[in-house]
């Protein structure tokens, strides 16, 4: 009894900024941002900028000579800038908390051929990470599995609901499927490591080949009792799911869309793609987009310039390929992907081409742009204000984000943690002074 009671009193001591924010209300009465700078995601940019939003919707997107303010609360944010909601690729946010504590991950099924698995019921609205995430402005996530050949299917979320069904954009938009590696020995003694894996991957291929063709043929038919790994797969067939295939090697990424269009899939999708100015002129022949990754990383080759990764992005765009960019499907640092924008834009693209690449231009390529993406009549009032530039890390700082018309609040665990120890240090230095 002892034992309990010192226990109930440590959790009676823990304080309440420890949890995460409840999620916001529904909106309740008209909202209108005045004064701004507008980057309305499309490339347009409008000064002195009324945003207008009601039941969720924007209603109103221009210049304040046009603007209507009778009925709606005016928040003035004069100087500021107006962004749509940054949108992360290809992430396991909420899937993944404490990498070294296995009771916190659930990304993966056990098996190598997956389709049928659906990574957002295992999906975590409580997370102390996504906080985090929403305060450097980014609102919206795809929800992606790992593991195996077919890891299973991704949705699109906003990041603050009470649940996994309240948090759904779009659910179950397409299948992730991880090519397998080529592996070349390019000299020296042979690599016993390396035996055998040419044979293995011709297998998972061929096995691969077999649950699409099965996938078609199910599709074509009709059965009394539903196959899940088959009809999870349907879509690939009509355009209604898109086939997201995680390919970096230059002949990886051609063998892989080559053998996904021989088995009828519709809309493709390399995820990845760290050799895609390569293969630049095949990508844009077949119409493929790119969810480019690794912007902050080391080149992939010791023959490449040392900031290649980093012009990549600027490159894509001059190739007229579509693209957007992700933080290489991981939580750490998620945060930051604004700033992977940024130093796109560092490096050729221009500053609403960036800010493209992680807004609209991921709308598009994740199907979700006729809701989220931009800052457009009729589209979810999913926006984002920042004081600052909201792609460069020393002046981003947002004072204000909403999702569908609800005011998000911006506290999170770091946050306290900070204000805390800066108080402890300045009462210090101030009693010094004294």
């Amino acid at each position: 009894m002892r034992y309990l009671s010192a226990f109930v009193a440590l959790l009676l001591s823990v304080p309440v900024f420890a949890q995460v924010p409840a999620p916001a209300p529904k909106q309740g009465k008209p909202v209108l941002l005045k004064g701004a700078t507008l980057h309305v995601g499309n490339g347009t940019v409008v000064e002195n900028a009324v945003v207008g939003f009601d039941n969720g919707k924007i209603t109103y997107a221009g210049p304040q000579s046009g603007a209507n303010l009778s009925g709606y609360e005016v928040v003035d944010v004069t100087g500021q800038h107006i962004y749509p909601g940054l949108i992360l690729p290809n992430t396991n946010l909420g899937l993944n908390e404490i990498e070294s504590v296995r009771a916190t991950i659930d990304w993966r099924e056990v098996g190598d051929l997956n389709p049928n698995v659906r990574s957002v019921v295992a999906y975590n609205t409580d997370s102390d990470i996504i906080p985090t995430v929403r305060a450097n402005g980014v609102l919206l996530s795809q929800l992606v599995p790992v593991g195996g050949t077919v890891s299973g299917s991704s949705s699109i979320l906003q990041l603050d609901a009470w649940n996994w069904e309240d948090a759904i954009v779009k659910a179950d938009e397409g299948i992730h499927v991880n090519w397998p590696f080529m592996l070349v020995q390019t000299g020296g003694a042979p690599n016993p490591r390396l035996a055998g894996m040419g044979e293995r991957r011709e297998q998972t291929i061929n096995e691969l080949s077999l649950l699409l063709k099965d996938a078609a043929v199910y599709k074509a038919g009709k059965h009394d009792n539903e196959n899940l790994k088959l009809s999870s797969m349907a879509g690939l067939f009509d355009g209604s799911k898109k086939m997201y295939i995680h390919a970096n090697y230059g002949k990886e990424i051609i063998e892989s869309v080559n053998f996904a269009k021989q088995h009828g899939v519709k809309d493709i999708v390399v995820v990845g793609a760290r050799d895609a100015i390569a293969v630049a002129d095949f990508l844009k022949a077949n119409n493929i987009s790119v969810i480019y990754s690794g912007v902050h990383a080391l080149p992939s080759r010791a023959e490449e310039d040392v900031d290649m990764p980093y012009k990549t992005p600027y490159l894509l765009h001059k190739a007229g390929i579509p693209f957007a960019l992700d933080y290489d499907l991981s939580i750490h640092g998620t945060r930051n992907l604004p700033f992977i924008a940024g130093t796109a834009a560092a490096y050729g693209l221009d500053k609403e081409q960036a800010l493209a690449s992680v807004s609209l231009n991921a709308a598009k390529i994740l199907g979700v742009d006729k809701q989220v993406g931009s800052v457009e009549v009729g589209k979810d009032a999913t926006i984002v204000v920042s004081s600052g530039d909201l792609l460069d890390m020393r002046t981003n700082n947002v004072t204000h984000a909403f999702i569908q018309g609800r005011k998000i609040d911006l506290n999170h665990k770091q946050k306290v943690l900070y204000e805390k120890f800066d108080n402890k240090y300045k009462a210090e230095t101030q009693q010094v002074v004294n």
